[in-house]
C-alpha cells in the first residue's frame, strides 16, 4: 500500500499513475469528440506522457510540448518548445485545438503567475484541460508528506533537511527551499476563480478530492 500511495506518478502502479491513466480516459471521450487534425499545447509536459498512451502512434495529431527548455524529440508528431507557462504570447487566440496541462500551475511560485498562466491557457486554446492536485488532499503529492502543505514554513524546511521522510533521503538545503517556494497549491475555490467559465471536475480518492481538472468541454 505504501509504494501505491507514495510512490512517482510515473511509477507503474502507483495512485498517481492510476489517476493519471483515468484522468487520461477522461480527456480522451473529449479528445474523440473533435474534429481532426488536433493540435495540442502541452504546458510542461513531456514526450513520454503521451508515448506512454500509445499517442505516438496518432497521424492526425500534433503535441507542442512547451517547458522552460527544448528537448530531444523522438516522434514526429512531438514539437518541443522553450517558453514560460504564464506568457505565451507566442501564440495567437485560439492558435491550438487543446491546452493541457497536468500538475504545472501549482509550480508557478506566485498568484499572480497562477492567474497569468489560466488566462494564457484559455486564450492560446479553443478548449482547455488544466489540472493540479488539491491543497488540503491529505498526502502532499510532492512531498509525499501528509498534511504536509499546512506545516509552517519553517518546520517544512526543517523536516525536509534533517530527516528522510520526505521520499527517503534528506533534502539539500537549497533543493528544499527552492520546492517549497516554487509549490503553490490549489483549493477548489482558487480553481474556480483562476476558471470561471470552466467546469471543474473533482478526483475522488477514499472518499476524499485528490485533484481538480478545470476544463471547458461539454460533458
Amino acid at each position: 500500500m505504501g509504494g501505491i500511495l507514495f510512490g512517482y506518478s510515473y511509477d507503474k502502479g502507483s495512485i498517481g499513475d492510476q489517476f493519471r491513466a483515468k484522468r487520461f480516459k477522461h480527456f480522451e471521450s473529449f479528445l474523440n469528440s473533435l474534429q481532426k487534425p488536433i493540435r495540442i499545447l502541452d504546458v510542461g509536459g513531456t514526450e513520454y506522457f503521451w508515448v506512454h498512451r500509445d499517442f505516438h502512434k496518432s497521424t492526425d495529431i500534433k503535441v507542442t510540448l512547451l517547458n522552460l527548455e527544448k528537448v530531444e524529440v523522438e516522434h514526429d508528431m512531438f514539437e518541443s518548445v522553450s517558453g514560460d507557462a504564464s506568457d505565451l504570447s507566442q501564440y495567437k487566440d485560439n492558435e491550438f485545438d487543446i491546452v493541457f496541462s497536468n500538475s504545472v500551475i501549482e509550480h508557478l511560485y506566485t498568484w499572480e503567475k497562477q492567474v497569468k498562466m489560466a488566462n494564457e491557457c484559455m486564450r492560446v486554446g479553443r478548449f482547455h484541460y488544466i489540472q493540479t492536485p488539491n491543497k488540503y488532499f491529505f498526502i502532499e503529492p510532492h512531498f509525499r508528506l501528509p498534511f504536509f502543505d499546512l506545516l509552517p514554513k519553517k518546520l517544512a524546511f526543517w523536516l525536509l533537511v534533517n530527516t528522510p521522510l520526505s521520499h527517503g533521503h534528506r533534502w539539500k538545503h537549497e533543493m528544499a527551499s527552492t520546492w517549497l517556494e516554487e509549490i503553490k497549491l490549489l483549493t477548489l475555490r482558487q480553481m474556480k476563480e483562476l476558471f470561471s467559465t470552466s467546469s471543474v471536475h473533482r478526483e475522488k480518492f477514499l472518499g476524499m478530492t485528490k485533484s481538480f481538472t478545470a476544463h471547458n468541454f461539454i460533458e
